[in-house]
């Protein structure tokens, strides 16, 4: 046996549990793991460690007495299910850690309700932000949610209600593993208004649209599809020179993306649904744009957008450090944009800029040049085709300069 075996339990404590975990549990001389598992073991007369708030404390404690005990940790379930296993193989080493899993209460709740699962989309809320999640649900039929205290089924159908997610079904798999589990089905109206639901508990979503088609993994928006100023043409960038800087920012599913002078906020939105597993800041700083900002982000349900009012550079400071950085207005700051989002930009991250006047043009370009950056410049001309009477014409858009660049991975010395 190695020194620290991590054995999975469920609520139904030594019930459940295989030959080969008892035996375990019965050689150690140090076990840990929560109140409600520990308490399975009244008899055990070694060491006990409690795992509470402060998860990293006690597995030193584990790393230390393992050099001359042998550990039992008990966890729910797969330990290695978004649980505690790869905090203990990664602080003791894989050689030393042996893991004995019971089934997880995802798996558990999927069998209570008897559907397949091996085509849900898994998502943690438990101890984590709620934002971003909405985002991912457009992607998939199938949900199932691990939930705590504060982010409850209930909690998760109002957030879910606020964006206009109502066509699913909800089941809420509770105590799953004793004797008194249940699974009960909710409309997300009436999943907003239940108050009796165990803490102990696993919520799964099914669709309930049969027609509902998963987007495109490449967004191509019209225009007509976001909110934005009217009687202008509002500040909005082209759905054709949205996919090329979109493309040009090389976003990946958890990337940290700025959009700076963000507008109505469509390569926001577009971005977001690219970095489904990231954050997404779009800096405004005209109030009437960032209740369009807002309205977007609702409507196109993209809860990764995090909507920042203020003035670009001073605005952009103390954001997290990004992997792409989409400059589409400045309010004549554009050289001190590009300086301070390059300063901060990750190594291997992208900083693409939209330049329409030639004052801004000239100002992009030299600012590259000058910060001895190994730019790429674009000029897209775009005409669209408009009918006029039985025949068709061209239309041009407005000329507009991209400008790209890769910050180093290592910056030369």
């Amino acid at each position: 046996m190695k020194a620290v075996v991590v054995v999975g339990i469920g609520d139904d404590g030594c019930v459940g549990l295989s030959s080969l975990a008892m035996g375990a549990i019965a050689m150690s001389t140090v076990l840990a793991g929560g109140s409600r598992h520990l308490d399975f073991f009244p008899q055990f007369e070694g060491e006990r460690i409690v795992l509470k708030e402060n998860i990293s404390s006690a597995i030193d404690r584990i790393a230390e007495l393992c050099q001359e005990n042998t550990v039992c940790v008990l966890a729910s379930g797969d330990p290695l299910f978004y649980g505690i296993g790869r905090m203990i193989r990664k602080k003791i080493g894989a050689e030393h850690v042996e893991f004995l899993p019971a089934p997880s209460s995802m798996q558990r709740a999927f069998s209570k309700i008897g559907i397949n699962w091996e085509d849900a989309k898994i998502i943690s809320l438990h101890g984590r932000k709620m934002r971003g999640f909405v985002n991912k649900l457009k992607f998939h039929n199938k949900i199932g949610f691990f939930t705590d205290a504060s982010n409850s089924p209930s909690a998760i159908a109002k957030y879910m209600k606020k964006y206009g997610e109502e066509k699913w079904i909800a089941y809420v798999c509770e105590n799953l593993g004793s004797a008194g589990e249940t699974a009960r089905k909710f409309t997300i109206s009436e999943l907003c208004e239940a108050s009796d639901i165990s803490d102990l508990n696993v919520l799964i979503l099914i669709r309930d649209e049969s027609d509902k088609r998963i987007p495109a993994t490449v967004p191509y928006l019209d225009e007509m599809q976001y909110a934005k100023r009217i009687p202008k043409k509002g500040l909005i960038t082209k759905k054709e020179v949205r996919v090329l800087s979109l493309a040009a920012l090389e976003i990946r599913p958890n990337s940290i993306v700025w959009d700076i002078g963000a507008g109505s906020g469509s390569v926001s939105v577009e971005a977001a649904h690219l970095a489904y597993d990231g954050e997404v800041y779009a800096v405004e700083i005209d109030p009437e744009g960032i209740e369009i900002i807002e309205e977007n982000v609702l409507s196109h349900k993209t809860d990764n957008v995090i909507v920042i009012h203020g003035r670009a550079p001073e605005a952009i400071m103390d954001l997290p450090a990004p992997d792409c950085v989409f400059v589409g207005g400045s309010k004549g700051s554009l050289a001190e944009i590009i300086e301070t989002s390059y300063q901060k930009l990750n190594p291997g991250g992208r900083i693409v800029v939209n330049a329409i006047t030639l004052d801004n043009v000239s100002e992009a370009y030299s600012t590259f040049k000058s910060l001895g950056i190994d730019q790429e410049v674009i000029l897209m001309n775009i005409s669209r085709g408009q009918k006029l009477a039985d025949y068709l014409r061209y239309e041009a858009l407005n000329p507009i300069h991209i400008f790209s660049a890769t910050k180093p991975l290592q910056e030369a010395t």
